[in-house]
């Protein structure tokens, strides 16, 4: 089937700008959609808080590695909490749009940065996992009802 792609997508799909793995990285996040086997990791560098470098390697449609890329972009130069920020919403708007059946992959990409930032936390001893819930580290930090292992 073909869908009715933004000229952003198309070109991120061509040349994306973040594609690759991080040598020396400080997080990694991964996310997939077992419905149609799409499957994205996000790499982070850090630096005083701040993430100062993101690539992304992706199993999937054009759609999947336009977000992961756009992705990528919207959380390079943010602070960690500004990047738990970063919606799906946000990356299909940036994209231009994306059809609702393709939607999912912007969500593919929402998941792996906050499982990269809960990564990048646990490799400094930090488990505070209820900014979202897609983590799967329990809560250390407060009482927000999260069972702790």
């Amino acid at each position: 089937m073909n869908y009715p792609y933004s000229e952003t997508v198309l070109e991120r799909f061509k040349s994306p700008h973040h594609a690759g793995k991080i040598k020396d990285l400080d997080g990694v996040g991964e996310a997939g959609d077992p419905s149609c086997g799409d499957m994205t990791r996000i790499y982070i560098k850090v630096k005083d808080d701040i993430i100062t470098d993101a690539r992304f390697k992706v199993i999937g449609c054009a759609a999947a590695i336009a977000s992961s890329d756009m992705a990528c972009d919207l959380i390079i130069g943010k602070t960690i909490e500004e990047a738990l920020k970063v919606t799906n919403e946000e990356v299909i708007k940036k994209l231009g749009g994306l059809p609702e059946e393709k939607e999912h992959c912007s969500v593919m990409a929402e998941e792996a940065i906050v499982r990269a930032v809960d990564d990048f936390r646990s490799r400094q001893g930090i488990y505070f996992d209820h900014l979202s819930y897609y983590s799967s580290v329990p809560c250390r930090e407060c009482n927000c009802g999260m069972d702790s292992r």
